[in-house]
């Protein structure tokens, strides 16, 4: 499974990926985000075009863009990226196939475009969307969850919904984010590794919960360590599976629900 790594500090990322991850992922989405995520203690970044460059200099990693959702903005940023390096963009909050399309034209083949379904249009749609030459598919459940109005996070895992994108999606796919084994909160992360095994993910990203648990660790041990984890996951018997998902799913069942706003 590979690991994208979130961050625009260079030595970091450098080493992560020297480690044995498969790249980083600079982030540019910020549009109109302060407003749908308000109040859901979720991560904004403020990174840059300059930041893009800077990750492109550091590491030979693959590089991927995340740009705004579609809009008339889409061409300019997508020009940026790829003058700057990305080997790929990222489209958020996709709800429609036009907008893919639109941006494949925009991207020109010049580097891959990689979609993120975190719409229920766009769960709707996974199907129709999957055919189209995309570089990969990813289900974000932060923002599935707001555009659904639910309150649990983790439920497109466990009430089928990701199971049926899954089975749809060729092309490289990914859901949810990995920390170290031993971390993860409100569900430990080894048994989001095992869901992730499970679901046949082909990648996942780091972000700031695996950031904060490295504080003091060597890069150069823990990300061959959480690879060595995945692997073992792969190898587990049938029996293990259905422990590891019935634990997972009673996991996320104990998770009390968030409260409104």
């Amino acid at each position: 499974m590979d690991l994208f790594l979130f961050t625009v500090d260079p030595a970091w990322g450098a080493d992560v990926v020297a480690a044995g991850a498969a790249g980083i992922v600079v982030d540019w989405e910020r549009r109109g985000k302060h407003r749908r995520q308000r109040g859901e203690g979720t991560q904004i970044n403020t990174d840059t075009p300059e930041d893009l460059s800077r990750m492109r200099a550091a590491t030979p990693g693959r590089l991927l863009c995340r740009v705004n959702g579609f809009g008339p903005w889409t061409a300019a940023e997508v020009d940026d990226a790829v003058a700057r390096g990305a080997d790929e963009v990222l489209l958020p909050m996709v709800r429609s196939g036009e907008e893919v399309d639109r941006t494949l034209d925009l991207v020109a083949g010049r580097c891959g475009l990689g979609i993120l379904v975190e719409t229920e249009d766009a769960v709707q749609q996974t199907a129709q969307l999957a055919r189209r030459p995309l570089s990969r598919v990813y289900v974000g459940l932060n923002d599935l969850r707001i555009d659904r109005g639910a309150t649990q996070l983790f439920t497109p895992l466990v009430d089928g919904t990701v199971d049926a994108v899954r089975a749809v999606v060729s092309q490289p796919f990914g859901v949810g984010g990995l920390t170290l084994p031993e971390g993860g909160f409100p569900v430990a992360a080894e048994l989001l590794a095992a869901e992730l095994v499970r679901l046949g993910a082909d990648f996942t990203f780091l972000r700031r919960s695996f950031t904060a648990d490295m504080a003091g660790r060597d890069p150069f041990v823990e990300v061959p360590r959480l690879l060595a984890t995945l692997d073992g996951l792969r190898l587990a018997g049938r029996d293990d599976v259905e422990a590891r998902r019935a634990a997972f799913v009673s996991a996320v069942g104990g998770v009390p629900e968030a409260q409104p706003a």
